[in-house]
């Protein structure tokens, strides 16, 4: 990728992974004049997003249902927070950088399921 894709696209590349509104927004904008930086951490910060509201969702479920006490709660959530959290800002990193680094463990399977971004 040349420097100049990178340049135009970093500024929205950062933004995708800014957690639920930032892909959005990346997305609006880089569906009029598609840049493949831009398009390469989209896919990643919406897989990070996707990835953040599930388990949200799925622990969120959980805990409702159980009848666990709420500092146990958090002691099992607490890690995964930690987990998307480096991951956030390991993506940010690299589009600050202007690398198109995977995310490491997911961004791969991000890259394939979200291609047609």
């Amino acid at each position: 990728m040349d420097t100049t894709t990178i340049k135009e696209g970093k500024s929205m590349a950062i933004l995708s992974y800014v957690l639920i509104i930032g892909p959005l927004i990346a997305l609006s904008i880089n569906a009029d004049k598609k840049n493949p930086y831009t398009s390469f951490h989209l896919r990643q910060g919406l897989g990070l997003t996707a990835t953040f509201l599930l388990i949200g969702l799925t622990m969120s479920s959980y805990f409702n249902r159980s009848q666990l006490p709420p500092e146990t709660s958090f002691n099992i959530a607490f890690p995964f927070w930690i987990f998307i959290s480096i991951l956030t800002f390991y993506g940010m990193f690299t589009a600050v950088m202007g690398y198109t680094r995977p995310i490491p463990l997911l961004g791969s399977f991000f890259q394939k399921w979200l291609k047609r971004l």
